[in-house]
Protein backbone atom coordinates (compact mmCIF):
# COMPACT_ATOMS: atom_id res chain seq x y z
CA UNK A 1 0.00 0.00 0.00
CA UNK A 2 1.22 3.47 -0.86
CA UNK A 3 1.03 6.83 0.84
CA UNK A 4 1.29 9.98 -1.26
CA UNK A 5 2.70 13.15 0.31
CA UNK A 6 1.78 16.42 -1.40
CA UNK A 7 4.04 19.22 -0.16
CA UNK A 8 2.88 22.85 0.08
CA UNK A 9 0.62 23.04 -2.98
CA UNK A 10 -1.06 26.17 -1.64
CA UNK A 11 -2.52 29.32 -3.19
CA UNK A 12 0.46 31.36 -1.94
CA UNK A 13 2.69 29.71 -4.55
CA UNK A 14 0.81 31.68 -7.20
CA UNK A 15 2.36 34.93 -6.02
CA UNK A 16 5.83 35.71 -7.26
CA UNK A 17 7.47 34.14 -10.31
CA UNK A 18 5.63 31.53 -12.35
CA UNK A 19 6.00 27.90 -11.31
CA UNK A 20 7.29 25.55 -13.98
CA UNK A 21 4.53 23.35 -15.49
CA UNK A 22 2.21 24.06 -12.56
CA UNK A 23 -0.96 22.95 -14.39
CA UNK A 24 0.73 19.70 -15.43
CA UNK A 25 2.01 19.06 -11.90
CA UNK A 26 -1.48 19.66 -10.44
CA UNK A 27 -3.00 17.28 -12.99
CA UNK A 28 -0.44 14.56 -12.22
CA UNK A 29 -0.92 15.01 -8.46
CA UNK A 30 -4.69 14.59 -8.91
CA UNK A 31 -4.15 11.36 -10.84
CA UNK A 32 -1.57 10.02 -8.39
CA UNK A 33 -3.60 10.80 -5.27
CA UNK A 34 -6.47 8.76 -6.70
CA UNK A 35 -4.23 5.65 -6.75
CA UNK A 36 -3.85 5.06 -3.01
CA UNK A 37 -7.48 5.96 -2.36
CA UNK A 38 -8.53 3.04 -4.59
CA UNK A 39 -6.02 0.70 -2.92
CA UNK A 40 -6.56 1.45 0.79
CA UNK A 41 -3.54 3.75 0.89
CA UNK A 42 -3.47 7.30 2.19
CA UNK A 43 -2.95 10.82 0.91
CA UNK A 44 -1.15 13.30 3.16
CA UNK A 45 -1.34 17.01 2.35
CA UNK A 46 1.50 19.00 3.89
CA UNK A 47 0.47 22.59 4.54
CA UNK A 48 3.08 25.23 5.26
CA UNK A 49 2.18 27.64 8.07
CA UNK A 50 4.06 30.90 7.76
CA UNK A 51 4.38 33.76 10.21
CA UNK A 52 1.75 36.49 10.67
CA UNK A 53 1.68 38.74 7.63
CA UNK A 54 3.12 36.01 5.36
CA UNK A 55 1.20 34.65 2.32
CA UNK A 56 1.24 31.27 4.07
CA UNK A 57 0.11 32.43 7.53
CA UNK A 58 -2.78 30.28 8.78
CA UNK A 59 -6.03 31.82 7.56
CA UNK A 60 -4.32 34.09 5.00
CA UNK A 61 -5.58 33.69 1.42
CA UNK A 62 -2.32 32.02 0.34
CA UNK A 63 -2.53 29.38 3.07
CA UNK A 64 -5.39 27.45 1.41
CA UNK A 65 -4.64 24.51 -0.84
CA UNK A 66 -4.88 25.16 -4.58
CA UNK A 67 -8.57 24.77 -5.48
CA UNK A 68 -7.69 22.71 -8.58
CA UNK A 69 -6.40 19.90 -6.36
CA UNK A 70 -8.80 17.05 -5.68
CA UNK A 71 -8.89 16.51 -1.92
CA UNK A 72 -11.07 14.05 -0.05
CA UNK A 73 -12.43 14.07 3.49
CA UNK A 74 -10.43 10.93 4.40
CA UNK A 75 -7.15 12.57 3.33
CA UNK A 76 -4.83 13.70 6.11
CA UNK A 77 -3.29 17.15 6.64
CA UNK A 78 0.04 17.74 8.37
CA UNK A 79 0.96 21.34 9.10
CA UNK A 80 4.59 22.45 9.15
CA UNK A 81 6.58 25.62 9.78
CA UNK A 82 9.96 24.63 8.29
CA UNK A 83 11.14 23.23 4.95
CA UNK A 84 11.27 19.67 6.31
CA UNK A 85 7.78 18.20 6.70
CA UNK A 86 9.06 15.99 9.54
CA UNK A 87 10.61 18.80 11.64
CA UNK A 88 8.33 19.59 14.56
CA UNK A 89 5.32 17.78 13.05
CA UNK A 90 3.49 14.50 13.54
CA UNK A 91 4.38 13.23 10.03
CA UNK A 92 6.51 10.33 11.29
CA UNK A 93 3.77 9.17 13.64
CA UNK A 94 1.20 9.44 10.84
CA UNK A 95 3.38 7.38 8.48
CA UNK A 96 4.20 4.84 11.20
CA UNK A 97 0.46 4.33 11.78
CA UNK A 98 -0.16 3.88 8.04
CA UNK A 99 2.90 1.61 7.56
CA UNK A 100 3.09 2.18 3.79
CA UNK A 101 5.18 -0.01 1.52
CA UNK A 102 6.19 3.15 -0.36
CA UNK A 103 5.88 6.88 0.12
CA UNK A 104 5.38 8.88 -3.07
CA UNK A 105 6.45 12.52 -2.83
CA UNK A 106 5.18 15.45 -4.89
CA UNK A 107 4.78 19.19 -4.43
CA UNK A 108 6.45 22.59 -4.26
CA UNK A 109 9.28 23.78 -4.04
CA UNK A 110 11.67 21.26 -5.58
CA UNK A 111 14.90 22.58 -4.07
CA UNK A 112 13.46 23.53 -0.67
CA UNK A 113 10.53 21.74 0.93
CA UNK A 114 10.33 18.81 -1.48
CA UNK A 115 14.06 18.12 -1.19
CA UNK A 116 14.04 18.36 2.62
CA UNK A 117 11.01 16.05 2.80
CA UNK A 118 12.50 13.47 0.41
CA UNK A 119 15.69 13.28 2.45
CA UNK A 120 13.86 13.05 5.78
CA UNK A 121 11.45 10.41 4.49
CA UNK A 122 14.41 8.23 3.51
CA UNK A 123 16.23 9.00 6.77
CA UNK A 124 13.14 8.03 8.75
CA UNK A 125 13.20 4.55 7.21
CA UNK A 126 10.64 4.63 4.43
CA UNK A 127 10.93 3.44 0.85
CA UNK A 128 10.57 6.58 -1.26
CA UNK A 129 9.29 7.23 -4.74
CA UNK A 130 9.91 10.75 -5.98
CA UNK A 131 7.52 11.61 -8.78
CA UNK A 132 10.02 13.11 -11.22
CA UNK A 133 7.39 15.29 -12.93
CA UNK A 134 5.29 15.80 -9.82
CA UNK A 135 7.21 18.68 -8.25
CA UNK A 136 7.72 22.25 -9.32
CA UNK A 137 9.59 25.45 -8.61
CA UNK A 138 10.36 28.83 -10.12
CA UNK A 139 13.41 29.91 -12.06
CA UNK A 140 16.16 31.03 -9.69
CA UNK A 141 18.87 33.64 -10.44
CA UNK A 142 21.43 30.88 -11.02
CA UNK A 143 19.29 27.97 -12.28
CA UNK A 144 16.06 27.66 -14.23
CA UNK A 145 13.25 25.51 -12.79
CA UNK A 146 13.48 22.63 -15.32
CA UNK A 147 17.22 22.32 -14.64
CA UNK A 148 16.62 22.42 -10.87
CA UNK A 149 14.13 19.56 -11.27
CA UNK A 150 16.56 17.50 -13.38
CA UNK A 151 19.36 18.20 -10.91
CA UNK A 152 17.31 17.15 -7.88
CA UNK A 153 15.86 14.09 -9.64
CA UNK A 154 19.44 12.97 -10.34
CA UNK A 155 20.57 13.69 -6.76
CA UNK A 156 17.62 11.79 -5.26
CA UNK A 157 18.16 8.81 -7.56
CA UNK A 158 21.75 8.62 -6.36
CA UNK A 159 21.34 9.12 -2.61
CA UNK A 160 23.16 6.62 -0.45
CA UNK A 161 20.43 5.09 1.70
CA UNK A 162 19.50 1.92 3.55
CA UNK A 163 16.00 2.08 2.03
CA UNK A 164 14.93 2.10 -1.59
CA UNK A 165 14.54 5.34 -3.48
CA UNK A 166 13.06 5.46 -6.95
CA UNK A 167 12.65 8.52 -9.13
CA UNK A 168 9.97 7.91 -11.75
CA UNK A 169 7.51 9.90 -13.87
CA UNK A 170 3.82 9.85 -12.98
CA UNK A 171 2.93 7.98 -16.18
CA UNK A 172 5.15 5.05 -15.19
CA UNK A 173 3.65 4.90 -11.71
CA UNK A 174 0.09 5.16 -13.01
CA UNK A 175 0.69 2.47 -15.66
CA UNK A 176 2.16 0.12 -13.03
CA UNK A 177 -0.87 0.46 -10.72
CA UNK A 178 -3.57 0.63 -13.37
Amino acid sequence: MDAVIVVDMQVGILSGPAKHDLAGVVNRINQLTDMPRRQKGRVIWVQHCGDAGDDFAPGAPGWAFLPELVRREADLVVRKTLNDAFAGTELKEVLDAIAPDRVLITGWATEFCVDATVRSTVSNGYNVVVVSDGHTSSDRPHLDAPMAARHHNWIWANLITRRSILVAPASELLDAKG
